[in-house]
């Protein structure tokens, strides 16, 4: 799948993240390619690896919104991944203004100097399924936007972002730039890190802890093995068909709700852990399945890990890790 990037110098903000980390572990298996990772470490997963040791692989410490550290750090990329964001609804809530300042302020200075050099081939903008709102069924990449009221921090990462993906389009609209939009739904597995369900569950998990679920848990969620993302950015990186588009990059096959989730986590790690709800009462996406047909024509985009795969996996890396504890 990573055909077409022989020789090619990549810059990934927010490179020390788990999706960015995990690309950028799949890219630098080829010797030919360059990779700058460009991160400040607010969230590390590259910590206790060996991507740091390999000879094509640099960490450039670095914020987005610095845009003379961001324009050293891009100097001589063909190609650009942008993922740096503040994310996770607690990080989110609580630190509104600087997430609409990394997504907004961020991108613009990313697209800026991408725009500016000479031998871009891609610029990719990682958007959220988040531009979806709170019910979001089957939704295709031409469906409306949908968006909380203001004053509701849940959605200001979701309205920076889907600023980010009218700016990214329109470099490519009104200047040529050869940018794309990414809409990743639910993303999971190995060396995740932050606050996402998968993640606290299983660490629970293991270690016999409660599993807190908000609410009822009847929220419903499509959920993305991490190969499986990583395998549709390479196609957008690689087809020239992707660029003027966004793209919905996730799996409707693994859909369940929260509830089942923690129920099929605790089963399969074999855990003693007890499901306790907890009330919560801020907004919440209570339902989120992409449509990927898109994907499908345009990318030859198709995953592969279904849940159960997907969830034994990723057990199987967090048990490993801790030393086999439970």
């Amino acid at each position: 799948m990573t055909e077409g990037l022989a020789g090619a110098r990549i810059a990934i903000t927010g490179g020390a993240g788990f999706i960015g980390s995990t690309l950028a572990e799949r890219l630098s298996r080829d010797p030919s390619t360059t990779l700058v990772l460009v991160d400040n470490l607010h969230r590390n997963a590259i910590e206790g690896t060996d991507l740091l040791a390999r000879r094509n692989v640099s960490l450039v410490r670095a914020d987005v919104c610095d845009r003379g550290a961001l324009e050293a750090a891009l100097c001589g990329a063909t190609h650009v991944v942008h993922m740096a964001s503040i994310a996770g609804v607690d990080t989110v809530m609580r630190r509104p203004i600087d997430t609409m300042r990394v997504s907004m302020l961020g991108t613009m200075n990313a697209l800026e100097i991408a725009a500016q050099m000479p031998g871009l081939r891609r610029f990719v903008d990682f958007s959220t399924s988040e531009v979806f709102g709170r019910y979001a069924f089957q939704v295709s990449e031409g469906d409306v936007t949908s968006l909380g009221a203001v004053g509701e921090a849940r959605w200001t990462y979701a309205v920076a972002k889907l600023a980010s993906e009218h700016m990214t389009f329109n470099y490519w609209k009104q200047l040529g730039a050869p940018t794309v939009s990414v809409r990743p739904f639910n993303i999971y597995g190995p060396s995740q890190v932050g606050e996402g369900a998968v993640h606290h569950f299983i660490v629970r998990a293991l270690r016999g802890d409660d599993l807190n679920i908000h609410n009822d848990g009847s929220q419903i969620r499509a959920w993305c093995y991490i190969d499986d993302i990583i395998d549709g950015v390479l196609a957008v990186l690689t087809r020239q068909e992707a660029v003027g588009h966004a793209f919905n990059i996730g799996n409707p096959r693994s859909t369940v709700t929260i509830h089942q989730l923690a129920r099929d986590i605790v089963r399969l790690a074999g855990s003693t852990s007890k499901i306790v709800f907890v009330p919560w009462s801020f907004p919440d996406v209570d339902l989120r399945i992409p449509n990927i047909d898109k994907a499908r024509s345009l990318l030859g985009f198709e995953p592969q890990v279904d849940l159960e795969e997907g969830l034994a996996r990723t057990i199987a890396w967090y048990r490993a890790k801790a030393g086999g504890a439970r």
